[in-house]
């Protein structure tokens, strides 16, 4: 392939691999971005719009979006806060979802991240939290008068085995060197470690994201956002039709005011009308439930 071809067309970069690359996959074909990927090849042209989807590691994606490699991207809150870069976050996609957290040993005595101020910290985020660390150290220092440093080291994954093996005194030994920033998802490899968060210091999930230079200067950034809002939207809510007296609308309203509003249509009987509204998939058996409670006839 041939840089040339990339000539006029949007970038648009999404994670190569793991759960994120699945999940951009269904946003891209709900949204109707047509593409094939050719073997070993980390580019593909899509055959429907003027847009090349560009396969990229998924810590990579906000600094490739932010130095204008590429025009637009997902990626997650926590790599856009790892990277340190300005980008514009133009729409929040629902999953990927996870916490960026202190942790320490639920036996330690150490209770805040203040606590941990001159002391040793590993993680597999050390942009963010040597930054987080640095102010927390001034804003310690200046208060009490003291001139400690906090030491962040860098691991690779498996945080809570690092500790274990020396590089931060976190698991089973407790002394006073303790503790890790990592992102969190289920809590369950925490907990098993018998750790426990002290602070939680970002919420994160996967955005899309814009070069801010480029965000106004191309309508077609805006039609994927349009594009891909309405994938969100389907997959998360579901239209939900009725007939009720119209003496029992605002009832009807308060369990079902939809997105923005019911639609409302007469019905040939007197009093009666018909109503379409969208809801939560998650909540449909529940408001069905409560319809008919209050007299909601052919709920479907």
């Amino acid at each position: 392939m041939e840089f040339t071809e990339l000539k006029d067309r949007l970038l648009f970069a999404i994670p190569k691999k793991g759960r994120l690359n699945d999940k951009c996959l269904q946003i891209l074909a709900g949204a109707d971005i047509q593409f094939t990927r050719a073997n070993r090849l980390d580019i593909a042209h899509s055959t429907n719009l003027p847009i090349s989807i560009v396969f990229l590691p998924a810590a990579d994606i906000a600094q490739f979006v932010a130095n204008g490699n590429v025009d637009i991207g997902i990626t997650g809150q926590d790599i856009i806060a790892e990277s340190n870069v300005d980008v514009d976050q133009i729409l929040k996609l629902g999953f990927g979802k996870c916490d960026l957290s202190i942790q320490v040993p639920e036996s330690s005595p150490i209770k805040t991240p203040e606590d941990l101020v001159g002391k040793r910290i590993v993680t597999s985020f050390d942009g963010f939290a040597t930054r987080y660390f640095e102010n927390l150290d001034r804003v310690v220092n200046q208060r009490n008068g003291s001139n400690l440093k906090t030491t962040v080291n860098y691991v690779s994954g498996s945080v809570e085995a690092a500790c274990g093996l020396g590089l931060a005194d976190g698991i089973g030994i407790v002394r006073e060197r303790e503790g890790w920033v990592d992102l969190v998802e289920s809590g369950e490899t925490m907990r098993a470690a018998k750790l426990h968060a002290i602070e939680t210091v970002l919420k994160t999930e996967a955005v899309l994201i814009s070069n801010k230079e480029k965000h106004g200067k191309n309508p077609l950034i805006d039609t994927i956002k349009r594009r891909i809002q309405g994938v969100i939207a389907a997959q998360k809510y579901v239209l939900c039709e009725y007939n009720i007296l119209r003496s029992s609308l605002e009832k009807a309203k308060n369990i079902t005011p939809g997105r923005r509003a019911p639609t409302i249509s007469a019905l040939e009987e007197e009093g009666w009308i018909a109503v379409q509204v969208m809801v939560e998939k998650s909540k449909i058996a529940e408001i069905m439930d409560k319809l008919v409670d209050i007299g909601a006839e052919d709920v479907v």
